[in-house]
């Protein structure tokens, strides 16, 4: 048996290959749409990867499934409750799938989303399954927020009533010696409770999960609806897109990566383009064209484009030479493909240009000493309400930017201020943000709130 996970780190996203080396047969399960990767695995292991299945329609990232059947001939498979514009086999509950002397059970699972399955995996010379791959009903730690179809008309308590069913009478009835193998680890916004680990047992989470403990199912709709965090503003552009026909990944590239002038780039801005500047932080704080929004390749770049630009906007990349095509193809994976091209050599195109606006960084020690010195001075805390409320810099105003446009309103910066987050990265996102609207003096704390603590500054609780 092969069962192989890939996890990419950047948008907390596992995928799976799993197959029978003898029969040299696989199926992929989840995959992102970069899918050269699975290839590779797929020609490791000797392999031909005939199946594609999802576990259900995701909102966090757009699917790899057309590119895989488009560049394999693989068949796609859904849970019968699903419906999309492309062709698919539905798996019914219950129903198999063979690979060789493996086989592959689809389990209606529905809570996340009405269509969500699990799939077990099992060796046939063994009576139990050995795997299941929950997708977003079942994580680490937790289970998949049953809110982010409200807006289509579906409640969070009726998912939540049925995410409760498909647990107890699904997933819990499974032994305790099954290796749960989750669609997401920690720092994705599809739960609020994610551990680091990326399997576990079924008996380990009965034990220690918090959803799974002994409760009616009204309490556990109560349990699981309530300190949900904001879904970044692509999620449903993405739970849309991943049901229809649509561009590969290859055609977006090709159309993307297409050099622009610093004349073409503050051309397609006038028209209503967003210039994104993807570069090195300090390299942005040094000087940045008006207008343009910070989100460094550095960090969880898609998961923050999506979190504070629009999914319909025009981009215009600003980017380190020779990083343009990473770029394009982590706003790819979320389907940002409406790419115009890039600013040919920035650090040329910028050179001397006397419209460059600029970020101020202070270390913490610095800010210590202004905050003496200054009462007026605002701090703006961009990060989680639960960061927050962990530990703060006495007085700070806590605007979390996972509400961008909230944020950026009632940032104060008419008078002095300062704006941090935890590490550094966001917080220049934020200024940013606050710069469309407001000129300002724009002041960042380098390296947030881990330096300020790290200087050994008050902290208050």
């Amino acid at each position: 048996m092969i069962l192989e996970q890939h996890y990419l780190a950047c948008l907390s996203q596992a995928s799976y290959l799993i197959g029978d080396a003898e029969a040299g047969v696989a199926a992929v399960v989840d995959p992102r749409r970069d899918v050269e990767v699975y290839k590779q695995a797929a020609a490791k292991h000797g392999v031909e990867i005939r199946h594609v299945l999802l576990t259900h329609f995701h909102a966090d990232f757009l699917a790899g499934h057309l590119e895989l059947a488009a560049e394999t001939g693989a068949a796609l498979h859904l849970g019968a409750a699903a419906s999309a514009e492309f062709d698919f086999e539905p798996l019914e509950d219950g129903a198999e799938l063979r690979l060789g002397a493996v086989t592959i059970q689809a389990l209606a699972t529905p809570g996340h989303t009405p269509e969500s399955v699990s799939y077990t995996v099992r060796d046939n010379s063994e009576d139990e399954p050995r795997a299941v791959l929950t997708g977003d009903t079942l994580f680490i730690g937790d289970v998949g927020r049953p809110d982010l179809m409200s807006s289509v008309g579906v409640t969070a308590e009726d998912l939540a009533g049925a995410l409760y069913d498909s647990v107890h009478q699904k997933l819990l009835t499974l032994p305790d010696e099954t290796v749960v193998y989750p669609g997401h680890g920690a720092g994705s916004s599809c739960g609020k409770n994610l551990s680091t680990a990326l399997s576990c047992t079924i008996g380990q989470q009965r034990r220690t999960n918090y959803a799974l403990q002994d409760m009616t199912k009204e309490a556990f709709v109560s349990v699981v609806t309530a300190g949900q965090r904001p879904a970044p503003q692509y999620f449903g552009h993405d739970a849309a897109l991943n049901k229809r026909e649509r561009p590969l990944l290859k055609e977006t590239l090709a159309q993307a990566l297409r050099p622009l002038s610093i004349e073409e780039a503050l051309a397609a801005q006038a028209e209503g383009a967003v210039l994104l500047d993807t570069r090195d932080g300090d390299a942005f704080a040094a000087g940045f064209l008006p207008g343009a929004i910070f989100v460094g390749l550095g960090g969880r770049f898609a998961s923050w484009v999506g979190t504070v630009i629009s999914p319909d906007a025009e981009l215009v990349l600003i980017s380190e030479s020779g990083t343009e095509e990473e770029a394009v193809t982590r706003l790819g994976r979320i389907g940002y493909d409406k790419v115009r091209g890039f600013l040919e050599d920035p650090a040329q195109a910028l050179a001397g240009r006397g419209d460059l606006e600029r970020v101020q960084r202070v270390d913490a020690a610095s800010l210590a000493a202004i905050l003496g010195e200054d009462g007026e001075l605002a701090v703006i805390d961009v990060r989680a309400e639960g960061e927050f409320e962990a530990g703060r810099i006495a007085g700070a105003l806590n605007l979390p930017l996972q509400r961008p446009q909230e944020m950026a309103a009632a940032a104060p910066v008419d008078g002095p201020h300062v704006i941090h987050c935890q590490g550094g990265y966001r917080s220049l996102i934020a200024a940013s943000l606050i710069a469309q609207t407001n000129k300002a003096p724009l002041v960042d704390l380098t390296g947030g709130f881990e330096a300020w603590e790290r200087a050994g500054q008050a902290v208050e609780r």
